[in-house]
């Protein structure tokens, strides 16, 4: 899915996601860093002095989010893992959050030396940026009121409103499949979709089924929002490198293989989505 930033788009997001309920799903707060960066949940063991800035979402519970004054997910996880193989110790690592449809221009840029913020791999994407991975493959799917029995799959949005955060291959893929059925709505986040869907502003949300598990996980959203459970497209979970730097593709790959065929990957997956419901599905090849 796709995220310079502007400083309303800022505060909507942080207004957004730094809330109690965000707190307790996620683990609560976490020591900060010096330079304004801050300290991820755990300790990756690295030693050295080699630094990161990797660009993350901040807003996705479960997967990327802001936990007090530090980060929480599983691509919090996978990050803090890749880096220690890198040699980058947890300290070293400046993160970063990018909106959708900042995370090409953030590569591109030389603003973020990785972005790790559940980035689908596409080929029109490859074209501006590299990828490494996949370290996670998603289905795109819908979450919607828990009572609402009328919407089953995306072929029965006839007349609804659907929310989407701009700048996603999620908004892509329902604009040229169903846009002609359906009212869409595009707003920043996927966070902001998600309350109006909550407050009966939007009938559904549409993004990777392990992002909307983790909202529907939340504790202000449990019993209130569900997801439909039939994903209807594939999405590859690539990590983004600048144009051509072939060398830290290889050197991430290598670190993704590790991580997956040591057991850390299924454990990260446990620890930050499996209280969800959400059924882990098995590992993707690296570099497939």
């Amino acid at each position: 899915m796709a995220r310079g930033r502007g400083g309303s788009r800022l505060g909507i997001r942080r207004r957004a996601v730094v809330t109690a309920a965000v707190v307790a799903l996620t683990g609560g707060a976490v020591a900060a860093c010096s330079s304004g960066s801050t300290a991820p949940t755990t300790d990756n063991g690295a030693s050295g002095t080699g630094k990161l800035t990797i660009g993350i979402a901040d807003d996705e519970p479960g997967v990327s989010v802001k936990s007090g004054k530090g980060y929480a997910g599983f691509d919090i996880e996978t990050a803090q893992y890749v880096a220690g193989k890198l040699g980058v110790p947890s300290a070293n690592i400046t993160w970063k959050p990018v909106d959708p449809g900042e995370r090409i221009s953030a590569l591109q840029n030389g603003d973020v030396d990785l972005v790790i913020a559940t980035f689908s791999m596409t080929p029109e994407r490859a074209k501006q940026v590299s990828f490494a991975g996949p370290y996670f493959v998603a289905h795109q799917d819908l979450l919607i009121r828990r009572n609402d029995v009328s919407i089953t799959g995306p072929e029965t949005l006839d007349g609804k409103i659907l929310c989407e955060a701009s700048g996603t291959t999620s908004a892509d893929y329902i604009k040229k499949n169903y846009l002609g059925k359906i009212t869409l709505r595009q707003v920043p986040t996927f966070s902001e979709c998600v309350r109006n869907l909550a407050n009966g502003d939007v009938d559904a949300v549409s993004t990777d089924d392990l992002i909307l598990a983790g909202f529907a996980a939340e504790p202000q959203y449990k019993g209130i929002l569900r997801v439909v459970g039939k994903g209807f497209t594939d999405e590859k979970y690539g990590i983004g490198v600048k144009l051509g730097d072939t060398a830290m593709v290889g050197k991430v790959n290598a670190a993704l293989k590790e991580y997956i065929s040591s057991g850390a990957w299924k454990s990260a997956l446990d620890k930050t989505v499996g209280g969800s419901g959400y059924r882990i599905p098995s590992p993707p090849a690296v570099g497939g």
